[in-house]
């Protein structure tokens, strides 16, 4: 039997890159392709020490990071592998908040059980080594030459779909607000063009001002035999009414829950017939342990769970998990190398990632199994300290 596991310290280091060719859109929210750019951003490392020397280590950043700071003091002395009454305590201790610390702290803990256990994580959720099939999610349309028109978006799916990828989704322009007919046509084109080669997909992330504008756009869904689209006008994608009224309305299945948080939440918004395909993503819905209960909640239901973004968290739920069709590797971009520190060796969640049938691959590693460039990241480093400790 495995002795218990005390947390004994929290420890963060954060580090600054440039991303190439990379700037900002008109609200300064999306990025966007700028030829020249030099986008400089941060992040952090985040380290969870116990008494048996073993260390989870993850990504994480902005208001995640905050909230972990505010639950550190009560992980010192824990039972690392008490992941259920940890993810119970800090839901409620964060509930003020966007609960997101939550999600941080407990893929650390899968991290450390993996690691103790010398197994994978997906192997510790009763998963399998298997392939992931991925969609190639853009970068938002920009104004700058690189996807500027239908025609670019279009020239970037036949790309992503020689490389392998099995589906391809749009991030519009942030001026959808004011130019709904770009955003129809780019639906209708690639519908013509890749009917029956690609699961096409497509995400205004909110930007569309009207429900009249929304309905036109699913329409055009509709006609061009989209798989789903998600999140498409300024309720901020959080109204369980007004998604239902366009459900009501248009074919094309809808994917929402990308901007609630956590188990409850998620199930409100099935219930409500708000959406078809139910969005979850581990870093803003508990961890491991809070996205697969909402995976198993879907399935309950009789619907797929789709997480949100890349990670190799997630690529271990998704080999866990049987009610679920698409990993999404983003953003991407024609011009872009990389949206994404280099931050791991041996782990690729950029556009050449892909296999050549369109998958990726949970890592076999114990833990998260990726092993992180702790050179690079000392390099670029530009601030560390203690959270707390024993």
């Amino acid at each position: 039997m495995k002795p218990d596991v005390k947390i004994t310290k929290l420890e963060v280091v954060t580090f600054e890159y440039q991303l190439e060719n990379v700037g900002k859109d008109y609200n300064t929210f999306n990025m966007v392709y700028e030829p020249g750019g030099r986008l400089t951003q941060r992040g952090s490392i985040l380290t969870m020490h116990t008494d048996q020397g073993i260390v989870g280590e993850y990504p994480t950043g902005g208001p995640a990071l905050a909230e972990v700071q505010m639950a550190a003091q009560y992980l010192i002395g824990k039972n690392a592998l008490e992941r259920e009454m940890i993810y119970n305590d800090t839901k409620r201790g964060l509930r003020h908040g966007a609960m997101l610390g939550v999600g941080v702290i407990d893929i650390l803990l899968w991290d450390i059980a993996g690691k103790l256990y010398d197994e994978p994580i997906y192997r510790l959720l009763g998963g399998s080594k298997k392939p992931l099939p991925a969609y190639a999610s853009t970068l938002h349309g920009d104004e700058n030459g690189g996807l500027t028109t239908p025609e670019q978006f279009a020239d970037f799916a036949q790309q992503c779909l020689e490389i392998g990828y099995p589906a391809f989704k749009v991030h519009g322009w942030g001026l959808a607000r004011d130019n709904i007919k770009r955003e129809i046509a780019n639906v209708l084109n690639l519908g013509e063009k890749f009917e029956n080669k690609l699961h096409l997909l497509i995400d205004p992330a909110c930007e569309i001002k009207n429900f009249g504008d929304t309905l036109a756009l699913g329409r055009a869904c509709d006609e061009a035999n989209f798989f789903w689209w998600e999140d498409p006008y300024q309720d901020g994608g959080v109204s369980q009414f007004a998604h239902r009224k366009l459900r009501q309305m248009v074919k094309t299945p809808i994917l929402q829950t990308e901007h609630i948080r956590l188990l409850e939440q998620h199930v409100d918004f099935i219930v409500a017939d708000g959406t078809d395909y139910v969005r979850c993503g581990a870093h803003e819905d508990g961890g491991i342990t809070g996205g697969m209960k909402i995976a198993h909640a879907s399935e309950g239901f009789g619907l797929d769970m789709e997480l949100h973004g890349p990670s190799p968290a997630h690529r271990h739920m998704m080999s866990s998990i049987r009610n679920t069709n698409f990993y999404e590797l983003g953003l991407v971009h024609p011009n872009v190398r990389t949206t994404k520190p280099p931050i791991y060796k041996d782990y690729n969640d950029d556009l050449d990632g892909v296999d050549k049938d369109g998958n990726f691959w949970a890592p076999d590693g114990p833990g998260l199994g990726v092993e992180l460039d702790w050179d690079w990241i000392k390099a670029h480093q530009v601030d560390a300290g203690v959270l707390a400790e024993a």
